[in-house]
């Protein structure tokens, strides 16, 4: 561990960039992508709609904003059409967003940006009335310091801990005191009440409960409100990210204070984001597209596979071995032989295929037919790529292998607008969110958010 007299800059320079990022600083093809991403997040936060813990968690935000008759506050709720405080909205919003799985990913970090990111900097925006500008910039110096924190707590930090429920609380701090136009000062403030309240472990998935769901909600409102009272004059420890007892000391044994500054303003770490083309754990898709490529190139169907040997990294042992026998939808997500099973027999593993197909005898008799081995080389490309590499054992004894070095969604295999307009589009059609001529309408509007002088309401209210 570094002591705390040779960190110190690296943390307060951290801030500062936060700080003091403005428009005019960020590359327009990165302001472009944050478009990307925010189409990307929208999509998935009107998917949340009618998912059993969302809706607990919106429940719980309007019963606490005191809601009536009328709406109370300047900030939307997207599934229920309501308004409320900017606190009580970014923790619905991010709720929503996270549990179709959908959501976006930053591979080098293994961090969910969007879902910690965008729930608060709409909700504070709503709140202040600023300006399409604002918002990405705002996004932007939220992903950037997200990301940062997310690499330097290395891979031990995600074998116990939620990355999206730590990093992402600092994320949130960093994106709302932007628009709350904080000093470097008052921004590491933000980062210190943030960072202490991190939180996020993975023990969840043995039970099947509903924790990634308090996660995000958690990060995103506890962020917003360490950047408000940072603004109040609230103070924050100086050194919550490297600190003897800060953030890595209690989260991680690999912690590399280096990635907290990784080429600050040169290298744009929200390029770097891929977008989720299957509703699963992104660590299932390499191996997902690698399994597709086989089956597409010898025109397999399901019943001529007698197992598949996934050859993955050591994160996604971790994260998906718990899940040996999926119990609900969500769980089943994170069932590296589910995933493989409905992209095998439907050659896609979206919402649809999960929510009437996962327990389905006979993606069940295929899911125990796929086992995970680590690779060396799948591990030593963790986590700055995610390499999908398959062994497909046919029941007349021949063996293929399939390999993938870019799954569907990284940087260089991305979706385009179009097909993040079509994925936004699917995801309200199957969770009823919004209308056709309503999500239209809100996409367009965000698809030209930096020409909004004053960010209002994405959908009609109640």
């Amino acid at each position: 561990m570094t002591n705390q007299k040779n960190t110190q800059h690296l943390s307060q320079e951290l801030a500062s960039f936060a700080a003091n990022l403005q428009f005019s600083d960020i590359p327009s093809d990165v302001i472009g992508r944050s478009e990307d991403l925010l189409v990307d997040w929208f999509g998935s936060a009107i998917a949340g709609k009618g998912s059993r813990p969302v809706e607990i968690i919106t429940h719980f935000a309007r019963n606490m904003g005191g809601f009536s008759a009328t709406n109370s506050g300047p900030s939307e709720i997207l599934i229920s059409r309501n308004t409320t405080s900017p606190f009580l909205a970014s923790m619905a919003n991010a709720a929503a967003s996270h549990v179709a799985e959908q959501d976006d990913v930053h591979n080098g970090s293994v961090f969910h940006p969007a879902t910690v990111v965008f729930p608060p900097v709409l909700a504070c925006a709503q709140a202040i009335g600023a300006s399409g500008e604002d918002l990405l910039v705002a996004a932007v110096a939220g992903y950037e310091v997200g990301i940062r924190i997310g690499e330097f707590l290395g891979r031990s930090h995600y074998k116990i801990f939620h990355t999206t429920g730590t990093a992402g609380t600092i994320a949130a701090a960093a994106a709302v005191g932007k628009l709350l136009k904080l000093t470097p000062e008052q921004m590491l403030h933000a980062f210190g009440s943030a960072g202490t309240q991190s939180a996020g472990l993975w023990e969840f998935l043995r039970d099947a409960a509903d924790s990634k769901q308090l996660h995000t909600a958690h990060a995103a409102s506890t962020g917003l409100m360490s950047a408000y009272i940072a603004q109040a004059g609230f103070t924050g420890a100086q050194h919550i990210l490297e600190g003897k007892q800060g953030i890595a000391a209690g989260m991680s044994s690999d912690s590399d204070p280096s990635k907290l500054v990784d080429r600050l303003g040169s290298r744009w770490a929200l390029a770097e984001t891929s977008f989720k083309y299957y509703a699963s754990c992104r660590h299932t898709h390499p191996a997902a597209d690698a399994l597709l490529q086989v089956m597409l190139a010898h025109k397999l169907n399901p019943n001529e596979i007698a197992k598949v040997e996934t050859l993955v990294h050591q994160g996604a042992i971790d994260v998906l071995g718990p899940v040996t026998d999926p119990a609900t939808v969500h769980q089943s997500k994170f069932s590296m032989g589910t995933v493989l099973a409905l992209v095998a027999q439907y050659q896609f593993a979206g919402l649809q295929e999960f929510d009437q197909h996962f327990h389905d005898d006979a993606i069940c008799a295929f899911r125990e037919r796929v086992t995970m081995t680590l690779d060396p080389e799948v591990d030593g490309a963790y986590p700055q790529r995610w390499i999908g590499k398959v062994k497909v054992f046919l029941n007349n004894g021949q063996v293929l292998e399939g390999r993938v070095d870019e799954p569907k969604g990284d940087p260089g295999n991305t979706l385009s607008r179009a097909e993040i307009t079509d994925k936004a589009m699917r995801l309200a059609a199957f969770s009823g969110g919004a209308t056709s001529t309503e999500m239209s309408n809100a996409i367009d509007l965000l698809w030209n958010i930096r020409k909004q002088a004053k960010i209002g309401p994405l959908l009609p209210c109640n």
